[in-house]
């Protein structure tokens, strides 16, 4: 436990900061997604409804799958050597999941003129 004054380590809160911008991550994604089925439906346009599904569960794979995954490995390698290190392959999906975000939007802003 922490007294008041006591000096924090370095890297102390790194991994709930990395929980956090991931977790921001896919509520974007799934915000687009929302916004994509609301449209989808106002629109009666089911070709949007199929791209909205898609980005929303690309939202929830970072959110329920990713997320977690990284949280607990930054966790581990904090405990092990007192610093976090990249994970290639996670920051690809993410990156895969917010690309597909912006595709979705761009398709449904196109599939709307």
């Amino acid at each position: 436990m922490r007294h008041r004054g006591e000096a924090r380590r370095p890297g102390e809160t790194q991994s709930e900061r990395t929980a956090l911008s991931w977790q921001r991550t896919g509520l974007g994604v799934m915000a687009i997604a929302g916004l994509l089925g609301l449209r989808a439906l106002e629109f009666s346009n089911p070709a949007l409804l199929a791209v909205a599904g898609v980005t929303a569960l690309a939202g929830l794979g970072v959110l329920g799958g990713l997320a977690p995954v990284r949280y607990r490995q930054v966790r581990r390698m904090l405990d092990a050597h007192g610093a976090g290190g990249p994970a290639p392959r996670l920051l690809a999906a993410t990156t895969a999941a917010a690309v597909l975000a912006a595709l979705a939007a761009l398709i449904g802003i196109l599939m709307l003129r």
